[in-house]
This record gives structure tokens, C-alpha cells and sequence, in this order.
């Protein structure tokens, strides 16, 4: 079953105007199926193909020679001297949407196409299914355990899979194929109890030193590991809000997982019941509704923070918006209560001096919607559909 993404719009308008785009995101995320479906007058070639990338690298000008009108060409990145003689073809004939490119390496692609196709090619990312997105299929998960533990990567949902099964041969193909390709990690076995200690700090301040003695490797190791698994949008670190207000704040980023049902099947956890106890829940919780809004768009870094000072007043998210800062707080829990919005409210006045429009949320465990005067609470399965009233 195809349905249709969010960034369909936004690939086909980029495709209107730039000679290439790229479209970088996981393996398995859904590119090649959104780029056959925008893109159905375009051949399609793998470079995942031994033979197809062997003439693609022994012979580009042959190989590109073929696509006189343009293509899709899926993971780019294994062969990157391509984009040298691509960026010839481009110049000579920059017909807007001429050519689709897609790769699972951020890292890796976007080095050589900053210097191969840089301003001749729109950048997008295409992450595992939003919720909005997850909701198109047949028979979506409807309890919050359920929708945590699933994650959103489209091929469970199409084939109506069980979410460990698969994520168990994922993560399996991940580590032996792709960790090896994008850096040298000589121990797999330690790469991947790297992996779940990772995922038992999802929604936590990033502590490398922690890390690294945890793991049993050196923090330099445990730094390079954690790009790997930013470079193969795995994992991603969202920074701390800085403030020009006199406040002693932590500078630390947290770390969040893209996707939780990866994050699940990394502590071992197989099914709702097992979550639904499960004492890293909350923070699970807190990383769902920060990949949702960066699904939605944000950037983390560049729009989207986190909040703490060294007296402990903290908030989950910080989302900077033309009209101010949303302050996001998560809570797994079912029941409504004003304390819930105690932390949001208590930033708000620590920031209210710098900051003229600053609104409290709080995305919770629960079914009610309530606006009240002091903030806005947002029971997790409406959170798809108020993300664009953030900023995101």
C-alpha cells in the first residue's frame, strides 16, 4: 500500500525549480517509493546494484550517458566521483527536475555534494513516518505502547509486520552492511551494545564520558561511534536553548532516537505491555514527540532546543517560531493535571525578560484537549495535528 508523505509537495515544488535534488534520510525510510511515485516518468537505478555501481564507477560518462533525460539514482553516495561528471551534465542542461538523487549516508552524500553540486541541488530528508503519515495505512496502531514500540518505518506498516521481527533483521542488516561503509568499526559486537546504551539515554542529557565507560571504549571512540549513528539518522542530539538572560544554564545536549520503535528493540523491549512498565517510558515518550516535531520540519539546533539550569528548572523542548517560543513538555502519563504544565510555566517567567511571546504545552499520555488561560495540554494522539501551532 503507498500512501502518500508529507514531503511529497515540497519534493515536487523543489523539482520544479532546481536542475537536481537530493534526498537524503535512513535506509528503508521510504525514498525510493516516494521518488517512484512523484517521479513516475523518471527511470529508476539503484547504485545498490554491484553491477550497475561497477559501471557507474569504472565508466560515469557511459553510465550517465544512458539517462540523457535524467533518473532517479538511489544511494548516490556509493558511488560519489558520479556527481563530478553529474554536475557537467547539470550545467550544460539545467532542465528543472532533471535529476533525483537519494542516499541513506547524510554525512557521506552531503560532503560530495557540497562540492560537486553545491547550488545545483535542493536538499531534502525523508525520516520514518510521521504520525500523521503512520495514520494513512490499514489497521495503525491506536494505543500509545503500540504506536511507541512500532516506530514508523513504512515496510511494517505496508506489510502489516511485527515491529520486533523486522527491526531485529534492520538492525542486524545496519550494523554488518552500513557501519562498515561509513567508518571503520572493528568491533560489531561492542558497536552494537554501544547502540543500547544509547537508547537506554534517549530523552536524557548526552554525557560522553558516561558513555564511554559504560561501553568500555574511549570517549574519542564513543564521539566517533555517536556521529556514525548521526550520519545514518539513527540518533540525533538536540542542543541546549542558550538565553541572553543572566542565567547559569547546562550546556549539554540530550540525545533522542529518531525512531522508537529502534530505540524499543535496543533495551529489549517486544511488547506494549513490557513498555507500559518500562521505567525509561517517559523518556521514550519525550523522544517520540521530539522526532514528530522535527518530522514536522524543525531543526534541531537551528529552531529546536532543550531547557535546563543549573538550578534544575528544565523543559523538554524549546521551538522558536516568528511569533516567539513554544515551550513543549512531555508527560507519558493518562491523567490531566495543571501540575503538568509546571515546568513550561516556570521557564516562561525565567525567559519572559528576553522573550515577549513565550506559551506553555504540554503533550501527555491522556484523550482530553484542554486550553486553559496558563498553557495548553495535548493529549498525544491530537499532537500530529497541532505541531504546525508550535512552529514546527
Amino acid at each position: 500500500m503507498v500512501v502518500e508523505r508529507d514531503l511529497a509537495p515540497k519534493l515536487r515544488q523543489a523539482a520544479s525549480k532546481w536542475p537536481a535534488v537530493t534526498l537524503t534520510g535512513p535506509r528503508q525510510s521510504g525514498k525510493t517509493t516516494l521518488c517512484s511515485a512523484v517521479f513516475d516518468d523518471h527511470p529508476m537505478v539503484s547504485l545498490e546494484d554491484p553491477d550497475v555501481r561497477a559501471f557507474a564507477s569504472e565508466d560515469p560518462r557511459g553510465f550517465l550517458r544512458q539517462w540523457r533525460h535524467g533518473a532517479v539514482i538511489d544511494e548516490v553516495q556509493r558511488v560519489p566521483e558520479l556527481l563530478s561528471y553529474l554536475q557537467g551534465l547539470i550545467d550544460a542542461g539545467p532542465t528543472p527536475g532533471r535529476w533525483i538523487l537519494t542516499g541513506s549516508h547524510n554525512l557521506a552524500l552531503l560532503e560530495s555534494v557540497t562540492q560537486s553540486l553545491a547550488g545545483r541541488t535542493a536538499l531534502l530528508r525523508l525520516l520514518p513516518l510521521a504520525r500523521s503519515e503512520v495514520l494513512r495505512f490499514e489497521n495503525p496502531p491506536l494505543q500509545l505502547d503500540e504506536v511507541l514500540l512500532a516506530g514508523g518505518y513504512p515496510r511494517i506498516f505496508d506489510r502489516a509486520l511485527n515491529p520486533s521481527d523486522w527491526l531485529a533483521s534492520y538492525i542486524a542488516t545496519y550494523i554488518e552492511r552500513d557501519v562498515r561503509t561509513i567508518a571503520n568499526v572493528g568491533d560489531l559486537v561492542a558497536f552494537q551494545r554501544f547502540m543500547g546504551l544509547c537508547a537506554g539515554r534517549t530523552g536524557q542529557l548526552l554525557n560522553y564520558s558516561s558513555l564511554a565507560s559504560d561501553c568500555g571504549v574511549s570517549q574519542p571512540t564513543a564521539k566517533a561511534w555517536l556521529s556514525v549513528l548521526e550520519t545514518s539518522f539513527v540518533v540525533f542530539r538536540l542542543p541546549a536553548f542558550h538565553t541572553n538572560a543572566r542565567k547559569r544554564l547546562v550546556r549539554m545536549p540530550k540525545l533522542h532516537f529518531y525512531d522508537t520503535g529502534v530505540a524499543c528493540w535496543l533495551l529489549g523491549i517486544r511488547t506494549p505491555e513490557q513498555l507500559q512498565f518500562h521505567p525509561l517510558r517517559g523518556s521514550i515518550f519525550e523522544s517520540w514527540v521530539a522526532s514528530e516535531i522535527v518530522k514536522h520540519g524543525a531543526d534541531p539546533g537551528h529552531g529546536l532546543y532543550h531547557y535546563r539550569d543549573r538550578a534544575g528548572n528544565e523543559v523538554d523542548l524549546v521551538v522558536e517560531r516568528p511569533a516567539g517560543l513554544a515551550l513543549v513538555e512531555t508527560k507519558a502519563a493518562a491523567t490531566p493535571s495543571s501540575r503538568l504544565l509546571d515546568a513550561p510555566r516556570r521557564i516562561r517567567r525565567h525567559l519572559a525578560e528576553a522573550h515577549r511571546n513565550v506559551d506553555a504545552y504540554v503533550v501527555y499520555g491522556g484523550d482530553e484537549m484542554q486550553r486553559r488561560s496558563d498553557g495548553t495540554m495535548i493529549p498525544w494522539h491530537e499532537f500530529h495535528k497541532n505541531v504546525p501551532a508550535l512552529g514546527g
